[in-house]
């Protein structure tokens, strides 16, 4: 277990430098010891990264749910796997051992293969956060069909085309869900969705929240009474290492979105040992992401991570301001959780409201605190720290995409020292460059520029399904050689990585190259400000100018908006200098945001040129009425 559990600095430089050394051997000593198999690799990696081309464990036979599940059972059938806690507070938590588990999956498992799903098939999955959805994707797996998640708070359309372009056969899906005061009705929405997806033949459908839907003949079915019909054993489908386990979808800023694919051996390995070592997860922990399952960070540190691990993991299927601010608070306290992992968009969101929701809860629990989607700014990072860690908890700030599978560049947890806003060091395997615009790579410390990675790693995704060719230009074509991030990232005078925001993010203003992010940890910096966004929009001198997009704290919001816009520009000329200062500011009661967190800039960017005719769909935001709000406020 030595090359598994990285146990102090020392061990991690020394395990990191192995790692580059000899990545297969690396990488295959890993997978060896701690991992069941059914057949032992050929050949560890195979790989050619100008055709973006990549084999991991070659000719490896296992079933990643056996490695999952039934591995465990001996020792800890028993055990809590899952936990549910739902929307209402006031509705018991759900505890689900490795045990149960095993059944529920074989159940489903069954279910699935008496309705015609095979090895290779596609199932889309469009349910809320509840255990039903967890094994979903684990009977798949078993089974060797192909499971595609997609958030349930994606519009029918947005489902629709992501249903057909990987040519699911079946959708599995609920009455409604739970958002919040709110439901949802799901089963209408996959009603609309299914109107032009001829490919699929049938629909289950999870009761939930009790409502009155449609039932098509033929092709819905109650999901319940099937499963109390079926067999509670299963024999998990032998896999081949590189047999596709998932399609997830990112949504890229323009075109359709991209459907990545992700293969059973190499993910399996980096998922379990990026969980174990970030989070240092010890079996008697509760690990608790607030992520959704239908985003990667839900497949790798709810699903797959922490069951590898023999984890206690949460579903939540609730939301951080129900009934009240405190209710993330509440639930560590509850289950008394041990690792938290969260979005700085939800700490923000936290941090504006009243510190007591936060000091009213028992959160000594907390060994380890974690922030994921996003560069977590310096303001957010010591509010979660102080209020949350009480400055006796790492924080790890962690960096990775949908594409990567895992975590990539984030502290150890109790091994690698932080610093504010940095995920400082890459983890053993991920050979991280920094890149100027003339393609040269940035030797030393003190640099910044586009993030690459020069070698492959496990996890990384094979390609975009059906399309190879969007898949090798979208990543390896800016840089032949190496896999292009989209991210900008500095590396600091001790060599750690700071995430500054995507490439793109970056405004020539003036022949001045501005990256966003440093200007909006400026103005997040001022007093009054919650959070903001940074666009840049045509400007006859300038070329381009700035244009920010201000939320103001609540006790902010009455004061006179003129003085702030100039003490923001004097904050932002302190920081960073008069050239960044912003020509215009309006101040927004929010800003459009993806289901997952990220702000839609895109969309920014077009109010903000007064572009509004092609905002594209809006539906699929969190929010989609601050759309229309910004547009009429433009200033």
């Amino acid at each position: 277990m030595g090359s598994y559990n990285i146990k102090n600095l020392e061990h991690y430089f020394k395990q990191y430098n192995k790692s580059i050394k000899n990545p297969a051997k690396f990488w295959g000593k890993i997978a060896d010891k701690n991992f069941d198999w059914q057949q032992k690799c050929d050949k560890v990696v195979d790989f050619d990264m100008r055709e973006a081309q990549f084999k991991w464990f070659e000719n490896a036979k296992l079933n990643i749910t056996q490695n999952c599940i039934d591995r465990h059972l001996n020792e800890r059938g028993e055990k809590t796997a899952f936990i549910f806690e739902p929307n209402d507070p006031n509705e018991a938590a759900q505890h689900i051992s490795y045990q149960e588990l095993y059944s529920r999956v074989s159940k489903m498992s069954n279910v699935l293969i008496s309705h015609g799903i095979k090895k290779g098939d596609r199932v889309c999955i469009y349910l809320p956060m509840i255990p039903e959805l967890a094994v979903a994707v684990l009977a798949c797996a078993r089974i060797g069909a192909v499971h595609s998640v997609v958030f349930a708070g994606f519009s029918a359309s947005a489902v629709a085309a992501r249903i057909n372009d990987c040519d699911c056969r079946m959708v599995i899906t609920s009455d409604g869900s739970y958002r919040g005061a709110k439901t949802i009705d799901l089963k209408g929405i996959i009603d609309e969705a299914l109107k032009t997806c001829p490919g699929v033949l049938s629909v289950m459908v999870v009761k939930r929240i009790n409502s009155k839907i449609n039932m098509t003949e033929g092709r819905d079915h109650w999901l319940q009474p099937l499963l109390d019909e079926a067999l509670g054993m299963h024999v998990a489908e032998v896999m081949d290492a590189e047999d596709p386990l998932f399609i997830l979808y990112t949504s890229g800023s323009t075109g359709k979105p991209k459907g990545m694919v992700h293969t059973i051996a190499g993910y399996m390995v980096f998922t379990a040992y990026t969980f174990k070592n970030v989070f240092k997860y010890d079996l008697d922990d509760v690990f608790w992401c607030t992520a959704d399952i239908g985003w990667i960070t839900g497949h790798s540190y709810i699903v797959y991570g922490p069951l590898l691990n023999g984890a206690t993991t949460i579903i939540f299927e609730g939301i951080p301001s129900f009934p009240d601010y405190s209710r993330f608070w509440q639930v560590i306290e509850k289950h008394k959780v041990n690792q938290f992992y969260t979005a700085p968009t939800a700490i923000r969101a936290l941090a504006r409201e009243d510190v007591e929701f936060v000091q009213k809860n028992d959160l000594t629990s907390l060994k380890v605190i974690g922030s994921v989607g996003e560069p977590i700014n310096e303001e957010a990072w010591d509010w979660y720290n102080e209020h949350v860690g009480h400055r006796s908890c790492p924080l790890v700030d962690t960096w990775w995409q949908t594409e990567t599978g895992g975590i990539m560049i984030s502290p150890i947890s109790f091994v690698t020292p932080t610093k504010p806003s940095f995920a400082t060091l890459p983890l053993p395997g991920i050979q991280p460059a920094l890149m100027d615009e003339l393609s040269n790579e940035l030797s030393g410390n003190h640099v910044s520029g586009s993030l690459c990675i020069k070698y492959p790693w496990p996890a990384i995704a094979r390609t975009i399904y059906g399309d190879h060719k969007r898949y090798k230009e979208t990543y390896f074509t800016a840089y032949p050689g190496k896999y292009f991030t989209g991210d900008g990232a500095l590396r600091d005078e001790v060599g750690y990585y700071r995430i500054t925001g995507r490439v793109d993010d970056v405004i020539i203003v003036s022949g001045h190259n501005l990256g966003t992010a440093p200007i909006e940890d400026a103005i997040n910096d001022h007093p009054d400000v919650a959070e903001s966004a940074i666009v840049g929009f045509p400007h006859d001198i300038k070329g381009s100018a700035l244009y920010g997009f201000v939320i103001l704290n609540e006790s902010a919001e009455d004061h006179d908006h003129e003085t702030q816009r100039k003490e923001i520009n004097k904050h932002i000329a302190e920081q960073i200098g008069a050239i960044a200062k912003l020509d215009k500011i309006q101040f927004v009661s929010g800003l459009p945001k993806t289901r997952s967190g990220k702000i839609m800039r895109r969309i920014l960017r077009k109010i903000a040129e007064n572009d509004f005719s092609n905002l594209g769909d809006t539906s699929t935001l969190l929010n989609p009425e601050i759309v229309e709000e910004i547009k009429d406020g433009k200033v």
